[in-house]
């Protein structure tokens, strides 16, 4: 298992499959991180302006539901939490196009999630911001 970076790092696992979701966040649990699920775009929007919530990274599936899809998401991230790191994970065929229309990198996980992987991702993620 992954050793969490020190500090109380909050994550989103969104996904609306909730086997995969409770799945993977049980396992960043597991990990040491602060884990808040979410089904839909709306809930990570809700979760990121409330102001109790400090979150460092968003693990979202590129097919996520919602009044957003995951990339138009990841776009808001980008304008209204701009510290806020996003992982796309999905289908990397479909996820790759959408990726080169709107956003600068595209998904750097697929489904279905190596757990190991996202959690040493995650870490990259925020030892990057750190810099």
């Amino acid at each position: 298992m992954s050793e969490p970076i020190s500090g109380p790092h909050r994550l989103i696992v969104a996904d609306g499959d909730v086997l995969v979701r409770n799945a993977l966040a049980a396992y960043l649990r597991e990990c040491g991180y602060h884990v808040i699920d979410a089904a839909t775009s709306d809930e990570v929007m809700t979760a990121l302006n409330e102001a109790a919530v400090a979150v460092d990274v968003i693990l979202a599936d590129a097919e996520l539901a919602g009044s957003l899809n995951a990339f138009a998401l990841r776009l808001w991230i980008g304008q209204h939490h701009p510290d806020v790191e996003t992982v796309l994970a999905g289908n990397v065929d479909a996820a790759a196009k959408a990726a080169g229309k709107l956003c600068d990198d595209g998904p750097h996980l697929s489904r279905p999630y190596d757990s190991e992987a996202v959690a040493a991702h995650i870490k990259r993620l925020l030892a990057r911001a750190r810099k």
